[in-house]
């Protein structure tokens, strides 16, 4: 017999969904921190770190993959920045209600990615991004920890929602 009702379940794993993006924020601002204050990476542009792995500084001023950086031209950290808080308070509201917690968990990620690229934006007018991996000619953008978590809990949602055994689709 479960003596646990569904809303205690749903406020245990929204706590966890909080402490989720709590963790990947600090993580993520800690990170740039040390990048822009500590390390210096600004003045050193690039550092290799490992043979696929350089810290590359890269302000980026757009959305993913830079895509429309140049577009809305000084007003575009801001509005960048209030369409991503948006979404992010769209995305709290449906973590508040989850009942999963793989879904919890994913969203508290997700948004607390976003916050993390949210102040950077209203911060520097940009996000910082300096992770760079390659390998054998083969490079991927420069990104962040907010964005690793971004990506990992949309893939983590997607592959719930694929594989997810219930009759709701």
């Amino acid at each position: 017999m479960n003596i646990v009702s569904t809303g205690s379940t749903k406020t245990k794993n929204w706590f966890f969904g909080l402490i989720m993006l709590v963790m990947v924020l600090v993580c993520d601002q800690l990170s740039k921190y040390w990048i822009l204050n500590i390390f210096d990476l600004p003045e050193k542009r690039s550092v290799e770190i490992l043979p696929f792995l350089n810290f590359t500084m890269v302000w980026n001023k757009a959305i993913t993959f830079g895509m429309l950086g140049d577009a809305l031209g000084q007003y575009a950290p801001i509005i960048f920045a209030v369409v991503a808080f948006s979404i992010a308070v769209g995305l709290f509201v449906w973590m508040i209600r989850a009942s999963k917690r793989c879904v919890v968990l994913s969203l508290g990620a997700i948004i607390g990615g976003a916050v993390g690229n949210i102040i950077d934006r209203v911060r520097f007018g940009a996000v910082v991004d300096f992770i760079h991996l390659h390998v054998s000619g083969w490079s991927w953008y420069v990104f962040n920890i907010a964005d690793s978590a971004i990506v990992c809990g949309v893939g983590v949602l997607l592959i719930d929602a694929f594989f997810r055994k219930d009759s709701k689709h």
